[in-house]
């Protein structure tokens, strides 16, 4: 969590302001996961920050939605084009994942528990930009 949350701060994701009065805030979590070796045993500990966006409403919190994924088709074609081009395939595990972009409307999320800096109910985070984890 501690790395996650260096990480989000680094890259200036968003900035701690006062709460505001007429605006919704979208609330968040932290979810663990353990990830298992063949074996069983543990390999790591993983943690997610979510914003929990179903608490929003449509065409007053918020205008659209956009969740970047890849279809099974595209991996498939990815492996085609390695076997035939002769490429060398790396696998990687990104900790955080920042999308290069702004975001135009205002989002405010609640600061994640166990990282707060002011009084929960005072301050709240204003995104700047897209996240993903």
């Amino acid at each position: 969590m501690q790395e996650k949350h260096q990480s989000i701060t680094k890259n200036k994701l968003w900035e701690i302001i006062p709460r505001p009065s007429d605006e919704s805030v979208v609330t968040s979590k932290w979810i663990y996961k353990i990830k298992h070796v063949f074996d069983g045993s543990i390999e790591k500990y993983k943690e997610i920050f979510i914003a929990r966006g179903f608490c929003q409403k449509d065409d007053i919190d918020y205008e659209e939605t956009f969740v970047p994924t890849t279809r099974y088709n595209t991996i498939k074609l990815l492996f085609s084009l390695d076997a035939t081009m002769e490429w060398n395939i790396h696998q990687m595990d990104a900790k955080t994942t920042f999308l290069n972009g702004t975001i135009d409307e205002e989002v405010f999320i609640e600061q994640p528990k166990g990282f707060k800096f002011y009084s929960r109910d005072y301050h709240v985070c204003n995104l700047r930009r897209p996240y993903m984890v």
